[in-house]
């Protein structure tokens, strides 16, 4: 009891926090028009001094990743293996191709640079995968040195406003590019970094394109694994001695939870007035945790570093929103 209390008070003024702004953001899309997701965003990064406030910064930083989390998983409800099959073959070739050739660009990029590769394979996971998390992870199993614990507060900082600014962007984009519905959301899902602001974007287009965008994206995540054991495997057989130790692979849970959801709906006959529940908590979640990532984004920190680690992350971004592209219009997807 006394643990729930002590979690309760540390917690609550930082999810009230996000739970206000996420209240007024649908007030003002439902009133004046406009985005939900884009007025939680702006709020958030309006109240970005909260994030730094001992009382709040626990909500704040629950919201974004465990609220977030609980929303996405949710989302479930809203798809079926159906809807993965009717994408085709095409967005998880372009997944895969992504993943592999955005890490290799950042390989590249920092071959002859004062940054070693170890950043060029952080910065490029980040990117291809899923944001702060994959270079958290990526972190984890990369030499444990001063340098390395630098590069990855810079790439979390970075990667995070790059997707940020993505989330406001590449819908203009996809509509300036004449992409229907279901192109706009493989684009959004295989370009935009961290999850909420996939999921902020796709559905601040349209319900279809938030489902494909997540589909995408979640595919993304996927490939976290995979890439962090290969990492893993080809830094302890440079290194005669392993500095990485026993490090704890993070397992993205949501995504078994957004499976298991989808299996279910795709196998039983879900009542409406269930999914259309769940359905709304999901929305809820979401639109709460992009406010709490506004209000953690912080562009005043990026001033602080030099101007190359930045180009390498925004040539990154760049190149797999141009590879996105190609392929939709190139395959027709």
């Amino acid at each position: 009891m006394k643990y729930i209390q002590t979690l309760y008070q540390d917690t609550m003024p930082g999810l009230l926090a996000a739970g206000m702004i996420a209240i007024t953001s649908v007030f003002l899309s439902s009133h004046y028009g406009g985005p939900t997701m884009v007025f939680a965003l702006l709020l958030g990064i309006a109240l970005n001094f909260l994030s730094d406030h001992d009382r709040c910064k626990k909500g704040i930083d629950l919201a974004s990743k465990k609220i977030l989390r609980i929303g996405v998983a949710l989302l479930g409800f809203r798809i079926s293996f159906e809807a993965v099959v009717d994408l085709g073959i095409g967005p998880v070739i372009l997944v895969v191709v992504g993943v592999v050739a955005t890490i290799a660009l950042g390989l590249i990029l920092t071959r002859d640079s004062q940054s070693d590769s170890a950043f060029g394979c952080l910065t490029g996971g980040a990117v291809a995968i899923c944001g702060a998390s994959a270079a958290m992870a990526l972190s984890s199993v990369l030499p444990q040195n001063e340098d390395n614990e630098r590069n990855t507060i810079f790439t979390v900082i970075t990667v995070t406003a790059l997707s940020t600014i993505a989330m406001v962007i590449y819908p203009m984009i996809a509509a300036l590019a004449g992409l229907n519905e279901q192109q706009t959301g493989i684009f959004l899902g295989a370009t935009i970094h961290d999850v909420a602001q996939v999921v902020g974007a796709g559905y601040s287009v349209s319900d279809p394109a938030g489902d494909t965008a997540t589909i995408v994206k979640l595919l993304r995540v996927a490939m976290l694994l995979p890439v962090v054991m290969t990492v893993m495997l080809v830094v302890r057989t440079r290194m005669k001695k392993s500095q990485s130790g026993e490090a704890k692979l993070p397992f993205p849970w949501f995504v078994l939870g957004f499976v298991a959801l989808v299996a279910l709906n795709s196998m039983v006959a879900v009542p409406v007035e269930v999914s259309g529940f769940f359905t709304d908590v999901s929305r809820w979640c979401i639109v709460g945790a992009v406010a709490a990532l506004g209000m953690k984004t912080s562009f005043a920190a990026l001033l602080k570093v030099g101007y190359f680690p930045v180009a390498v992350l925004v040539a990154e971004t760049v190149f797999l929103a141009v590879l996105s592209l190609a392929a939709i219009f190139v395959f027709g997807m």
